[in-house]
């Protein structure tokens, strides 16, 4: 079967009657031309063209090859032309699912940077807790998701694009804010404290990093948003574990206090997912080059 660009040729000689002028059109030399209709010869076993010094015209067997290549071309450019239709409608709305932390305190500026580099670009950003947004990517409803967990879901690829550090804090009146010493892991599993709901990333960490500790006590208060927990907490209501991430401006204006806990690491890796396969392609590659280029480093 002879390849697109050598029907297109053949196509440009039918029309034009010189072999000279379709090489030109093509951007190729007269004897590139030349052997590209010979190789076309050899694979269909009959002679296309007749060649002479006024030009070249079409056997009897090359114009009906040539009525053939007609259909084949404009079938290929019919669905190279689906094909653009689909990228740009790919390219121009983005479906991104993310977590709480990561949509409040990460996905603002990311996004702000997609935009400067693809201003048509409509991102569609949909917020829940780690365990949804996966399910959200595994359903197709989402291109890209960001999640907080321990684990990844199969069926999920995955690519670290932050870090961030889980806290104990308290309101100032809280016990706690007086301690002396730092807080026993023990004690915190012990303890109840103000929760997001199952399936959110933070308290899937904290219960993995608390596991060697005795199981950890029923929640205090569980509530849907870290901005409800924080709330919660400064009402003296509680201690949480939150990410440093969320807590930032609470702690430096001094409505919360955060608490160390003795050998206890609390650092996380917050992750990009996307279907196992391809690495994502259109915005969704540049949103993800954008959580992992070096300025966007927590």
């Amino acid at each position: 079967m002879p390849d697109l660009p050598a029907l297109e040729l053949l196509l440009d000689v039918a029309r034009t009657g010189s072999l000279g002028a379709s090489a030109r059109a093509h951007g190729i030399s007269q004897p590139a031309a030349s052997a590209r209709v010979k190789t076309m010869e050899r694979l269909i076993g009959v002679p296309l063209l007749e060649r002479s010094p006024t030009g070249s015209r079409l056997t009897e067997a090359g114009r009906l090859v040539t009525d053939w290549a007609g259909q084949v071309v404009e079938a290929a450019q019919a669905m190279d032309a689906g094909i653009d239709a689909l990228r740009e409608r790919r390219d121009s709305r983005l479906a991104v699912a993310a977590s709480m932390t990561i949509a409040e305190y990460l996905l603002p500026g990311w996004l702000v940077a997609l935009r400067h580099d693809r201003s048509g670009t409509a991102v569609s950003l949909q917020t829940g807790n780690s365990t949804w947004v996966a399910a959200q990517v595994l359903s197709g409803a989402a291109v890209l998701g960001f999640v907080e967990g321990a684990e990844v879901p199969s069926g999920l690829d995955m690519a670290v694009v932050a870090h961030d550090r889980l806290m104990v804090v308290v309101a100032p009146s809280h016990p706690w804010a007086r301690r002396r010493s730092r807080l026993p892991a023990a004690e915190l599993a012990a303890t109840p404290l103000i929760q997001r709901e199952q399936g959110s990333g933070t308290r899937m960490v904290l219960e993995t990093a608390l596991a060697p500790y005795g199981a950890l006590a029923a929640p205090l208060l569980e509530l849907a948003s870290t901005t409800a927990v924080k709330s919660a907490v400064r009402s003296g209501a509680g201690p949480a574990v939150l990410s440093s991430l969320a807590i930032a401006v609470e702690v430096s204006s001094g409505q919360l206090r955060t608490i160390e806990v003795d050998g206890l690491d609390l650092t996380r890796r917050l992750r990009a997912v996307w279907p196992t396969g391809p690495r994502p392609a259109g915005p969704a590659r540049d949103l993800l080059s954008i959580t992992r280029s070096p300025r966007q480093e927590t």
